[in-house]
């Protein structure tokens, strides 16, 4: 139990894990639910029986999740019919191919890889198929060719629609996919993601669902995992379908588990870090850590940024996101800030001075303000949060980590639109550089023990 404590409190404290949903429209109209975390090679994950930010946060998924994220950007949505997207619609192999291709193209992701388990293998061939240039490689968990010859109508299939209760609190304690005490957290997780009708309409379409016609065409290299034990969807299948492929290679992983939890975890990672590896020509291994000197940590958030996507629509609200991201990375050069990474709607930056970090969240203070009575007086306007902190983060392949990193996260939350804010350890490092700031008060910051006293810093006078 300590241990699981102490996991819960990395995650807790981890920006990486941050969860923030979003949404965008696919072409024929269905609202999508998307959340991103962690930086990296993008890596879009989507199942069956969904809800992001449940899956996020839930135990049993947690070390899954965290792993991902620690080594990749994990784009995780919610296919129509699931969690926090639209529901009551029919599915087809084309449709959850549309879910698919308006996230990764609201992103403007390239060079990304997918991980469809079951049945969305089928789409996520249709897609790569549709679009040769925009995937790197597939990841096909526990996938078939067809579903009929995967025999897909089991028991568990007539069990769910004929009791849809006791179906949830089966499918969880099925042929040892979780560990009992894992067994009522999942529950929880199915019960919000799917409805007895949404369920049972994926499961009809992927009875139904055949890509042997596509998989001669799929050039994207494929990596087919696939768990020994699990006696569904035999090995024999899986087999079949990476013959089937081009440029596929099989893993066969031991275990019975459909989920990847528990001791099937570090197997799926691994081959899945190989086979990324393989084919970016990139290492993603974790490189041991290193502890730098004193650093200025500065995170951006732009505010109302849903509501502004919503109000423009995607592609206007596209490029005025530009101009945010245009803005801050100038004003970041221009003060020999270092961007460690952008998460879609902010930035995380660090300094060598703490002088420099202050005169550049001032700038671009400035230089929205700016926008905002000249072209954003047209486009829409931009408002930034900014908030600061100094210290000795840890150093992990080009990303910072640690305390400092954390509360520099938390105090950027505390702020307005066009504030920024700093601890009085800042303020007090600036003392004397003609900077004018105003107590903001103390708070305890989420994850930490003390209560820090925060300032304002007064960049409009």
């Amino acid at each position: 139990m300590a241990a699981a404590g102490a996991l819960t409190r990395r995650i807790a404290h981890n920006p990486r894990m941050k969860v923030q949903t979003r949404y965008v429209k696919t072409s024929d109209g269905v609202s999508i639910a998307y959340s991103v975390v962690g930086s990296g090679v993008p890596f879009v994950f989507s199942i069956p029986i969904s809800h992001q930010v449940l899956l996020l946060e839930s135990p049993v998924w947690r070390s899954w999740f965290e792993g991902l994220a620690e080594r990749y950007q994990l784009v995780v949505y919610d296919a129509r019919g699931n969690g926090l997207s639209q529901r009551d619609l029919p599915v087809s192999t084309e449709a959850l191919a549309l879910d698919l291709e308006a996230v990764v193209d609201h992103l403007d992701l390239k060079d990304f890889f997918i991980f469809a388990p079951i049945g969305y293998g089928h789409s996520a061939i249709h897609y790569a198929v549709a679009h040769p240039d925009r995937a790197a490689g597939l990841i096909l968990w526990a996938s078939f060719v067809d579903g009929a010859q995967a025999n897909q109508r089991t028991i568990l299939f007539d069990l769910a629609e004929q009791n849809w209760e006791f179906f949830l609190q089966t499918i969880a304690q099925q042929k040892g996919w979780l560990e009992p005490r894992e067994v009522r957290a999942y529950v929880d997780v199915l019960r919000q993601s799917s409805t007895q009708k949404d369920y049972l309409a994926f499961m009809e379409w992927s009875i139904g669902s055949d890509v042997q016609s596509l998989l001669p065409e799929l050039r994207a290299p494929v990596l087919v995992l696939h768990p020994r034990e699990f006696d569904d969807l035999k090995v024999e299948e899986a087999m079949r379908l990476a013959s089937m492929l081009p440029n596929a290679r099989l893993v066969l992983l031991e275990g019975a588990r459909l989920l990847p939890t528990g001791e099937m975890v570090g197997p799926m990672l691994a081959a899945i870090g190989e086979f990324i590896d393989d084919v970016t020509g990139q290492s993603s291994g974790a490189r041991a850590p290193a502890v730098g000197g004193l650093r200025t940590v500065l995170f951006t958030d732009l505010v109302g940024h849903t509501e502004m996507m919503q109000r423009l629509g995607d592609a206007k609200g596209r490029d005025v996101l530009r101009e945010h991201e245009r803005i801050t990375r100038e004003t970041l050069k221009a003060h020999g800030g270092a961007e460690v990474k952008t998460m879609g709607d902010g930035f995380m930056a660090s300094f060598g001075s703490v002088t420099s970090a202050m005169e550049c969240a001032i700038a671009l203070q400035r230089a929205f303000a700016a926008w905002n009575d000249g072209d954003g007086a047209k486009a829409s306007s931009l408002h930034v949060r900014v908030g600061l902190n100094a210290g000795e983060p840890i150093e992990e392949d080009g990303d910072l980590f640690g305390s400092t990193v954390i509360l520099a996260s938390r105090i950027a939350a505390k702020a307005g639109a066009g504030e920024i804010l700093v601890p009085d350890t800042v303020r007090g490092l600036l003392s004397g550089k003609n900077f004018l700031f105003s107590d903001r008060g103390e708070f305890v910051p989420k994850g930490f023990d003390d209560a820090v006293r925060l300032y304002e810093v007064r960049w409009r006078d």
